[in-house]
């Protein structure tokens, strides 16, 4: 589907305008949505605009690195967007073609951010005549970022649910929730820092004129995807110490069945000697015949056994 809006020369809003019958100088600039396009829409981007054809082939390869490209009377921008779906985050690309008074945003997924932009034209703002393809792109792109927020704030819960475990669940639980956790977390990263970098190149280049006039409002952007940058890699490094605490604790325990196990065999292994010689029955073992024997060897084995654990506990293998 193709919808296209544009602002007139007395800086009224029209929709519904036929691409068939676009005439950009009736206008001040105008907005084309390729949303979810069939392959004969595809081909007006060529037709209508011609646009470079390595960008055409970008829009059409989905899922590009986030950037941007300067061609002769365009620049295209390639950004991520990410949903949730089924507990899954989905990321989905939204490409921006801007040159001298037109915008055309491409996506092939439903994109929630141009959706709020282009209702937002039924009730423009009192500043509406100070839009233009910029304050377009600038909107998407800031909800684009501001939709970032509550993923990781998300992902953050999950961790402190895991690092509390109230719910009691066992070791192999809360590792596989971390690590589902710590993959989602590196999903957004290699979202976030593409799209980091290609503000910093968008405030950082003088090839785009709409971007410094707007500049405060795009560095905003900026510094939002800084804090979201910071904030990811702190939750990867907490993951990473949630996990050796784990593991740590794991171990811990490991060492302490062993060396309850140690001390048990340490015990009993003297004991088990005495028992083993004593039961060999030869002929001529003078013990065998003693009438208290039996007893004198259970009364060893028990000063033995009670003298072990004394000592042991001396020691401190007890705590």
């Amino acid at each position: 589907m193709i919808r296209i809006a544009g602002m007139t020369r007395d800086h009224q809003i029209t929709k519904n305008i036929n691409i068939n019958n676009l005439d950009r100088n009736a206008y001040k600039w105008i907005w084309v949505d390729f949303n979810q396009p069939t392959e004969e829409e595809i081909k007006h981007l060529d037709s209508t605009f011609h646009f470079h054809p390595l960008a055409i082939e970008d829009c059409i390869h989905r899922l590009q690195r986030p950037k941007l490209d300067h061609y002769e009377d365009h620049t295209f921008f390639v950004t991520h967007s990410i949903q949730q779906r089924e507990d899954e985050l989905h990321k989905e690309e939204v490409n921006f073609f801007l040159g001298e008074n037109f915008i055309v945003s491409f996506h092939h997924a439903p994109s929630k951010e141009v959706d709020t932009v282009w209702k937002s034209l039924d009730k423009p703002p009192k500043d509406v005549e100070n839009w233009d393809e910029y304050y377009v792109f600038y909107e998407i792109l800031d909800d684009i970022v501001d939709d970032y927020f509550p993923l990781l704030y998300k992902l953050e819960d999950q961790l402190d649910k895991i690092e509390e475990n109230t719910q009691d669940k066992s070791m192999n639980q809360l590792m596989d929730e971390l690590f589902d956790t710590r993959y989602s977390l590196l999903d957004l990263r290699h979202t976030i820092n593409p799209m980091r970098d290609l503000l910093y190149r968008m405030l950082n280049t003088h090839r785009l004129d709409g971007v410094m006039k707007r500049k405060e409002y795009f560095a905003d952007i900026y510094d939002h995807l800084l804090k979201l940058s910071d904030l990811v890699t702190s939750n990867r490094e907490l993951t990473a110490d949630i996990r050796d605490n784990y593991l740590s604790l794991n171990s811990h325990q490991a060492n302490n069945v062993m060396k309850v196990l140690t001390i048990i065999t340490s015990i009993f292994a003297p004991l088990t000697f005495i028992a083993g010689i004593y039961g060999m029955n030869f002929q001529y073992m003078p013990e065998l015949t003693w009438r208290y024997g039996y007893f004198v060897a259970l009364g060893v084995m028990a000063v033995m056994g009670v003298s072990l654990f004394i000592w042991f506990k001396w020691k401190g293998w007890f705590k």
